[in-house]
């Protein structure tokens, strides 16, 4: 194995840098970035702490994720399983970055920044769904934003319908519970997911 030990091993391997890859990146979202941001419907959240990084898919309907101002984006934070990891890790260390995809669009948008937890009320239930208002709202404050080219979505073919993998062909998520504790029932879990999704989607 050989490994690169340096920053100037790695700048060397890969030079030259595209100017353009430069030029794209600003310090808060213009019009046009704001525009991509409120068409996607689902954002990747990474954040780090002392016990390691996380990375979490969070989704709604388009424009979801609110566009305060060039400065700040507003994303709720809806129900999950209240590990809460991405929250965790936010209030003891703010730093944030985010992917934006929208389906069937190749180019992403990379957002990185700081962001804090805001419980305010009357802004949570700005963003009720179902009315039931997030318990808390990411806020956000964009240090750098830019668009992402599509070579990865094109390389993945990921929005291309005839490589769309069958949900029956992989593992259920009983079955990869049960693998870890055998007394784990998973096809009553599997059975009453469908259900219990739907209540709890909000």
């Amino acid at each position: 194995m050989t490994t690169i030990g340096t920053i100037a091993e790695l700048e060397a391997l890969y030079h030259p840098i595209n100017p353009t890859a430069v030029l794209k990146e600003i310090d808060h979202v213009n019009a046009h970035y704001a525009r991509f941001i409120e068409a996607a419907p689902f954002v990747v959240i990474s954040t780090v702490g002392p016990e390691g990084v996380d990375c979490s898919p969070r989704g709604d309907p388009a424009g979801f994720v609110r566009v305060a101002d060039p400065k700040t984006l507003l994303i709720p934070d809806r129900r999950g399983n209240n590990r809460v990891d991405s929250l965790r890790n936010i209030v003891r260390d703010p730093r944030i970055a985010l992917l934006f995809m929208i389906p069937g669009i190749g180019n992403t948008m990379r957002v990185n920044g700081r962001a804090v937890l805001d419980t305010d009320k009357a802004l949570c239930q700005s963003f009720a769904m179902r009315d039931n208002p997030p318990l808390c709202v990411i806020r956000v404050t964009v240090e750098a934003a830019y668009p992402q080219c599509p070579k990865a979505l094109v390389r993945s073919r990921l929005w291309d319908p005839k490589v769309q993998v069958p949900r029956e062909s992989l593992p259920s998520t009983g079955e990869m519970m049960m693998a870890i504790d055998p007394a784990f029932d998973g096809a009553t879990y599997e059975a009453e997911y469908p259900g219990r999704l739907e209540r709890t989607l909000y």
